[in-house]
């Protein structure tokens, strides 16, 4: 248990670690590519509101072009064409002055693309344009992000570096750590079974003396109403101190189970057959074979046959089941005309019990023992209602 706490708290750490770093990793993406589409269409309406070129170069001291992508460098590294159109929509100028990778046909084969598209701004490979009226017609200027595009894909590198770097170092701290962290809970826990397995077989001894004594005095006075109380409660007394043991040792760190192939079928057929009184059927597919401890599984049916059997409404109609394949799937069902009313999730709560059962002479911990051993078996048990008058356990290996 100790190790799957710890073993839980690393996990737990490293997804809420790399999470964050995910979203912050989103995050910069984000308005990185925000910061350059901004910077590029800052660029475009430039050209755009210069007649498709730049401002003339000011003199040294004068301000240079505005806006928020622009500097006094811009009209040098800057690398875009135009290609203007005349009123009919055929190309009447094709400008390539500023960009040596695009052809004059490439380029109005772009802006022939970019109008076809009927919105004013957006990209074309790695290129940000933006259509704008003219005098004669309409014009499309194309700014070329490459540069752009490479210095923010070299940025998010180095932050992806960094987060995997960073992510690596704190999973190793995390680890390093968590046995520090999860120590008190430790300690706590083993506190609390240590002090059930000694109450545990504190009890037994008192539990034995007193069902001798019941013995002896039913020999010298003969058997009498209060001595079979007596006994009952002694019996039903040793039966939770059993069912407590079992418990507190599936709740040990390693727990030695006996590891053996099992015909499930077969351990279910004769488990079903020493059922008495009730009106159950099974559909049980032959042949399927599960890896565990037989015993432990044996009584997982038991426990399971034995709660259908004693909470079914009358006449007490119980179903099995199990279907074959990777993960064998077995269910219990019996009806249920409370299910409505019972909360499902509780039932394998440790000494609960619902109010119809108070009397019935358990303790509420035999589908938490069932619980436990599916645990062990890496299998996963459920309580369902298919409908308003049934109950069904479901168990899949």
């Amino acid at each position: 248990m100790i190790y799957r706490l710890r073993k839980k708290f690393i996990k737990i750490c490293t997804l809420s670690f790399l999470g964050v770093f995910l979203l912050l990793f989103v995050g910069i993406f984000a308005f990185t590519s925000l910061q350059t589409r901004a910077s590029l269409d800052d660029l475009a309406d430039i050209v755009a509101a210069n007649d498709g070129r730049f401002p003339d170069v000011p003199a040294a001291g004068a301000p240079g072009p505005t806006g928020a992508g622009s500097n006094p460098e811009s009209p040098f590294t800057t690398r875009f064409f135009t290609v203007h159109f005349d009123a009919a929509g055929n190309v009447s100028r094709v400008d390539t002055r500023s960009i040596a990778s695009v052809s004059g046909k490439e380029a109005a084969s772009a802006a022939k693309e970019a109008l076809a598209r009927g919105k004013a701004r957006g990209w074309y490979d790695n290129m940000r344009y933006k259509i704008y009226d003219t005098d004669g017609g309409q014009a499309v200027v194309f700014i070329n992000a490459s540069v752009e595009s490479e210095m923010t894909s070299r940025f998010l590198l180095s932050a992806a570096a960094v987060f995997v770097g960073g992510s690596i170092l704190v999973l190793a701290l995390i680890v390093l750590f968590s046995r520090r962290a999860v120590r008190p809970v430790a300690e706590s826990i083993a506190r609390q079974k240590q002090f059930i397995t000694d109450a545990n077989h504190e009890l037994k001894t008192p539990l034995a003396v007193m069902s001798t004594s019941i013995d002896i005095l039913e020999d010298d006075i003969g058997k009498n109403d209060w001595l079979t109380d007596m006994r009952e409660e002694t019996a039903r007394m040793n039966s939770l101190v059993c069912e407590l043991i079992t418990l507190s040792r599936m709740d040990e760190e390693a727990p030695t189970l006996a590891s053996a192939v099992i015909d499930l079928s077969a351990l279910l057929e004769e488990a079903s057959a020493a059922q008495r009184g009730l009106a159950l059927s099974t559909d049980i597919t032959p042949g399927i074979e599960i890896t565990g401890d037989a015993a432990a599984i044996s009584r997982l049916a038991r426990i399971l046959l034995d709660n259908a059997c004693k909470y079914a409404d009358a006449p007490g109609q119980v179903h099995v089941a199990l279907s074959g394949g990777k993960h064998p799937l077995l269910s219990v069902t019996n009806s249920c005309t409370a299910v409505a009313t019972l909360p499902l999730a509780r039932l394998f709560d440790r000494f609960y019990r619902a109010d119809s059962a108070r009397t019935d002479g358990g303790f509420g911990l035999g589908l938490s023992i069932a619980q436990a051993i599916c645990s062990r078996h890496h299998a996963q048990i459920t309580a369902q209602a298919p409908d308003a008058a049934t109950i069904r356990f479901v168990v899949k290996f």
